[in-house]
């Protein structure tokens, strides 16, 4: 049966883990105690020959070999080997018991799709359920010794009303060198479509449903099979296995007390009783007991599964909700909460201390602000408002951070003539304010902008209010606010005095 603590340990309390420890059904010392009582013993045996039987000489060598024994322990990866190989058992022991069949959602399926308040309605619907329960019981008898010893044989699933005597015929008359729990789906599937015909599934949405549901119950049973059919490979249980008993039986050698080689030598301190060995023996064995013991989980253990249980659960509770639930339901009134706005269900006196409590809001709900109320204004992007340069950037480029525009590239921007920004004096702005300009550019830009306005000041403007010419003043509105401005291409040594001003030296 299985052993469930769960209330003992609801509450953290001092020496609430002790009293788990009292306990011997289903305890490691009923599982280990035999294995631990031989290893004393044979510790003992050795301990009282090396004491009393052996010579000088034969000592003298016996040390020799429980030297290098204790030495050789090291070399064994228990812990690697062992841990390894019980978190596998671990996990696969979890994923078995989900793949146990439960009839929950399919019976809510069947309530609610399978119509029909007549007698031949309630059949139709118990029979679809009972097909269900009957191939769960037929894989629980393939895999669980506990349900094999209650149904041994396919009389005594008859008897216990699972299957009728005509359904027992038609399953054994069909042959097949395999387990045949899956018969009792088909007769589900071609009886559902039955179902369908007569009109007592009203829909294919609600025959897809239902089948959708039968197959997901059907794939819990092929699990049970595949996991009861292929097992964990037996040479990792064997390696495991081999490692440990082999590491304590250099620890009966190697653990023993040692008289030294030499006279006059100080020797080990004499403990009769090796604690520290018989601990390790205790946790080692006791991690290979617990693999062993879950490694099946369909036996007989104390904390194996209650396969018997489940059926009889199942079976009862399937049957409740298509029969004696079908549309029987109480009648719909009017909430005790009908005329509040916030529902609030009273407390006891147990509980009512958890009313002080106030209710999560989230991690950043009691955080304060800065107290300063110009921090918590929202704040406005402005071209006017120079940003913070970032200071790795800065070395590498004379720009701005987050930001970062072609005019910011040092010298690249003379690539680009139309990005030039008016000055309030009506003068030609530079691309790089802070810097020294080439006085032949200057120049050369100032008098051909002077010739470009007196050629131009007798040319009608262009439709639009756009100026013609150069593709890259055709947006400007006005010439006599804005003229057009050509740039010359710059020369080799300017480029180059740009480049090491922005790159460095």
């Amino acid at each position: 049966m299985t052993i469930s603590y769960t209330l003992k340990v609801a509450n953290s309390r001092f020496g609430g883990f002790s009293k788990l420890l009292f306990r011997w059904k289903g305890s490691i010392y009923k599982l280990l105690y035999k294995e631990f009582i031989v290893f004393m013993v044979l510790y003992a045996v050795l301990s009282l020959v090396y004491r009393r039987l052996l010579t000088e000489e034969q000592k003298r060598l016996y040390t020799k070999v429980a030297q290098y024994c204790n030495r050789s322990i090291d070399l064994i990866p228990m812990s690697f080997v062992l841990g390894f190989y019980v978190t596998l058992i671990v996990n696969r022991w979890w994923a078995q018991y989900t793949s146990i069949p439960l009839p929950d959602q399919l019976m809510c399926v069947i309530s609610s799709n399978v119509h029909g308040k007549d007698e031949k309605g309630r059949i139709l619907r118990r029979t679809l359920i009972r097909y269900a329960n009957l191939s769960s019981v037929l894989i629980l008898r393939s895999v669980s010794t506990r349900v094999l010893k209650r149904f041994p044989t396919m009389d005594h699933v008859v008897e216990a009303g699972f299957m009728t005597q005509d359904e027992r015929k038609k399953f054994e008359s069909l042959h097949s060198d395999f387990n045949k729990y899956w018969i009792p789906c088909v007769w589900f599937t071609n009886l559902a479509a039955q179902a369908r015909w007569d009109g007592r599934i009203r829909d294919d949405v609600a025959l897809r449903l239902l089948m959708d549901e039968l197959n997901l119950y059907r794939a819990k049973c092929s699990m049970l099979f595949h996991y009861d059919w292929i097992s964990i490979p037996l040479v990792y249980t064997q390696v495991v296995t081999i490692a440990v008993y082999s590491f304590f039986t250099f620890c009966l050698i190697g653990r023993q007390f040692l008289e030294p080689l030499e006279p006059g030598q100080e020797g080990d301190l004499d403990m009769y009783i090796p604690l520290p060995t018989l601990l390790q023996f205790f946790f080692y064995a006791g991690w290979l007991k617990v693999a062993e013991q879950i490694i099946n989980p369909f036996g007989e253990d104390d904390d194996d599964f209650e396969t018997n249980k489940l059926i009889d659960r199942n079976l009862q509770v399937s049957l409740l909700s298509v029969d004696d639930m079908y549309q029987n339901l109480p009648p719909t009134v009017k909430d005790k909460y009908w005329n509040e706005s916030t529902a609030q269900p009273p407390y006891t006196p147990a509980t009512a201390a958890e009313t002080l409590k106030p209710s999560f809001l989230g991690s950043t709900f009691d955080m304060h602000m800065c107290e300063d109320a110009e921090q918590s204004q929202p704040a406005e992007a402005s071209p006017g408002v120079s940003r913070i340069q970032t200071p790795l950037l800065s070395r590498f480029f004379a720009a701005t951070s987050p930001a970062i525009s072609i005019k910011n590239f040092g010298w690249g921007s003379r690539g680009h003539p139309h990005l030039w920004h008016p000055r309030v004096d009506g003068g030609v702005p530079s691309a790089h304010p802070n810097r020294s300009e080439d006085p032949e550019s200057v120049a050369c830009i100032e008098e051909e902008g002077t010739e470009d306005e007196e050629s131009r000041a007798s040319e009608p403007p262009m439709p639009g209010g756009c100026l013609g010419g150069d593709p890259d003043t055709r947006g400007l509105r006005n010439a006599k606010e804005l003229p057009l401005i050509q740039v010359k291409a710059p020369s080799s040594d300017s480029i180059r005095a740009d480049r090491t001003e922005a790159w460095g030296p």
